[in-house]
């Protein structure tokens, strides 16, 4: 896995192949939008999202061949249907090329992970 040594999100977008920065920039945008109240932070190397205290629930990479959601294993069962064709692993789903992402997957997502979220910690 690539990670970051970058110590905020803005800076780790900042060091993105630009042709590719916007497509990050939608996860951020999403993330922001759809789990309010949850902290914004680098853990684990990559920028990521979870209630306050508690650990990420949810992070995206920039990986060498691909880009990266992780979103947890039930979200993957949840929605693996709406994932078809793409490679998910056990809590990520691995996107060859941003033309592969379904920002509207990707928001249901975000909102049922946030809906979960009653049940961390």
């Amino acid at each position: 896995m690539v990670q970051s040594t970058a110590i905020s999100v803005p800076a780790w977008l900042e060091a993105r192949d630009p042709a590719i920065r916007p497509v990050f920039e939608t996860f951020r945008d999403l993330c922001r939008a759809e789990l309010p109240g949850w902290e914004e932070r680098m853990q684990w190397g990559m920028p990521g999202y979870g209630p306050p205290g508690n650990d990420n629930a949810v992070s995206f990479n920039d990986q060498k061949r691909h880009i990266a959601l992780y979103a947890g294993p039930t979200a993957i069962e949840r929605f693996a249907e709406r994932l078809g064709g793409l490679d998910c692993g056990k809590g990520c789903i691995r996107y060859r090329r941003p033309a592969d992402i379904d920002f509207v997957v990707v928001t249901a997502i975000l909102r049922d992970i946030f809906a979960r979220a009653g049940t961390m910690g």
